[in-house]
């Protein structure tokens, strides 16, 4: 008889397949994995049927982790501004407070291993956020409108990142590295804009 399978169980081993997905990229084992979550390897494999499935199901814990970060709270009929700064501050406070799961789905979301559909179910819920990317940056001259939606996402992302490295160096200044950052970005996301 097949034990039931426990969500509590199966959260930990997501928490520590991107513990080391950050710390060992997408060659992490599935006995490391096992390992930190305190598990036999066999008990993942009740859980998730190959190391894809399982990386598959990472992605997507992450992103609904990161959309309850960005969107929760998101002011749908606020200003253009008021909205991406709201994503931002979400975004940046989402990757202080879980490094380690916002170093795995960066990996995750240039690995070859995530499929289409997942990369589809993890862009649900983020449609608002891409309104106000879209309207304020693309398209621009020959990049078409999905190519501009992609571009704005890396410049916020590197952004981002670049905010969150000055705030783990000099965390007492992490209000003005947050502004900074944001006034950064929105003056890049309105270049040429009237």
């Amino acid at each position: 008889m097949a034990r039931p399978r426990s969500e509590e169980k199966r959260t930990a081993l997501l928490d520590a397949a991107a513990r080391a997905v950050a710390d060992e990229g997408m060659g992490a084992t599935t006995a490391r994995v096992s390992r930190l979550a305190g598990v036999a390897e066999g008990t993942l494999f009740t859980y998730f049927d190959n190391k894809d499935a399982l990386l598959n199901a990472l992605y997507l814990h992450l992103k609904e982790r990161l959309r309850d970060a960005v969107m929760g709270g998101f002011p749908h009929r606020g200003a253009a501004q008021a909205q991406a700064r709201h994503a931002w501050d979400g975004y940046i406070a989402w990757g202080l407070a879980h490094p380690a799961g916002h170093r795995a789905l960066q990996q995750l979301m240039v690995s070859e291993r995530i499929s289409e559909a997942n990369r589809a179910a993890g862009s649900e819920g983020f449609a608002a956020l891409h309104d106000v990317l879209l309207k304020r940056f693309g398209p621009v001259g020959a990049l078409p409108a999905e190519e501009g939606l992609a571009f704005a996402g890396a410049l916020f992302n590197a952004m981002a990142q670049a905010v969150m490295d000055a705030v783990v160096r000099n965390p007492k200044a992490a209000d003005a590295y947050r502004d900074r950052g944001f006034t950064a970005f929105w003056a890049a996301l309105n270049t040429g804009k009237p």
